[in-house]
């Protein structure tokens, strides 16, 4: 839907019945619109999900699809991540970057041999589409929104929900966050809670929305809300396009390169960027994990100030970052992923501050403050310069 200004609204997203569901409860402030938030207790609705008893109710999210024989080839060329040889029924990802190499669009990517389906973000599939659409030129591809006949559901791997089948491929999506893949890079050191996650999303056609909402009263599953989705998420330092990314977002400083990124395909738009920053230059940003202090019962929500707070009688507060994501965690207790600047020194513990009241938080490293510079090019001597 485009608007007089040019500007691209999203269509409304069919109401969800996961929210008739006894205890289903729609948090205002959550992240996600139009699904249920939790159904009473988070904390054992995690343990459901990671045990492979619950579904979660992802059916706000967008869905794009790309048909004709040049899809692949074309989507290849315009977006960070190798898929000109993706086979039907494999899983990726891939980000769609801007001349400067900054994120505008992250995408969960699933090709089923005739049609290759995109996962993205609720407001996200509509700019998507027009920005697609108006790519297109002379190949032979057909962009289209198909997120009013399918909807998603999510779960760890284990749980089967029965997967719409428009081409005769089960569509299942499977999250390539456990482990780096080809031609990906993880700055990350030492060991990787994302080995732990075996997250899947399943595309259903929605009016299956129904029938799996009866399973769930019947008892065949459990249902889980997405605050205990994304507490999961955080724990496993799992960036999304909705919380982690801004204006100004490069792939580098969320550990990226690791799942979306292919280092050595060929030209794409912000491809310059991301190879300089990774051979020759360090992200100005990076990812950490907060383990927040619980004491005050405060979880700072999203866009918290992360500042680093002066010893003694230094009563200087330095601004350092801001949280983009937080959660209650059913073993970590309150966690959060922020943005900091590089410069922040990585064994300094950092306070957030929410609601007048100053949470200290302790830091878990994503992406290290020498991330990048790879190439390890040594510096070249000035011109005219005199060797001793």
């Amino acid at each position: 839907m485009t608007i007089p200004n040019g500007a691209v609204t999203p269509e409304p997203i069919p109401g969800s019945p996961f929210l008739t569901l006894p205890g289903a409860v729609e948090q205002a402030d959550a992240v996600d619109h139009g699904v249920p938030s939790h159904y009473g207790s988070p904390n054992i609705e995690q343990r459901l999900i990671a045990n492979g008893k619950a579904i979660v109710d992802l059916s706000n999210r967008g869905i794009v699809t790309v048909t004709g024989p040049d899809r692949l080839s074309w989507l290849n060329s315009i977006t960070s991540q190798e898929l000109r040889s993706l086979s039907a029924g494999s899983s990726t990802e891939t980000l769609f970057l801007d001349q400067s190499g900054r994120i505008e669009h992250a995408v969960k990517l699933l090709d089923d041999g005739t049609t290759t389906w995109l996962v993205t973000e609720a407001d996200d599939a509509a700019p998507l589409h027009a920005w697609l659409d108006r790519m297109r030129f002379m190949l032979r591809v057909e962009v289209a929104v198909a997120t009013e006949q399918y909807a998603v559901i999510g779960a760890a791997a284990g749980l089967a929900v029965d997967a719409a089948e428009p081409n005769g491929m089960p569509l299942v999506w499977h999250d390539p966050w456990s482990e780096v893949a080809v031609g990906g890079h993880q700055y990350a050191t030492g060991e990787h809670p994302g080995a732990a996650w075996t997250w899947t999303e399943t595309i259903v056609a929605r009016e299956q929305l129904e029938s799996l909402v009866q399973q769930v009263r019947a008892g065949t599953f459990s249902a889980a809300g997405s605050l205990a989705a994304e507490a999961l998420r955080i724990a496993a330092w799992r960036p999304r396009l909705q919380s982690e990314v801004d204006e100004r977002s490069i792939p580098h400083e969320l550990d990226w390169l690791r799942s979306a990124v292919h280092l050595n395909k060929g030209c794409y738009r912000g491809q310059e960027t991301v190879a300089k920053v990774h051979n020759l230059g360090h992200p100005p940003r990076r990812l950490v994990m907060l383990l927040l202090d619980g004491s005050d019962a405060v979880l700072p929500p999203a866009g918290s100030n992360v500042v680093l707070v002066g010893v003694g009688d230094d009563a200087t507060r330095k601004p350092v970052g801001r949280i983009t994501s937080s959660g209650i965690h059913h073993e970590l207790g309150p966690v959060a992923l922020a943005i900091v600047k590089r410069s922040a020194d990585p064994a300094a513990v950092l306070t957030v501050e929410a609601d007048g009241i100053d949470v200290a938080a302790s830091q878990e490293i994503v992406v290290p403050a020498d991330a990048g510079a790879t190439a390890n090019v040594p510096r070249l001597p000035r011109l005219g310069a005199v060797r001793r």
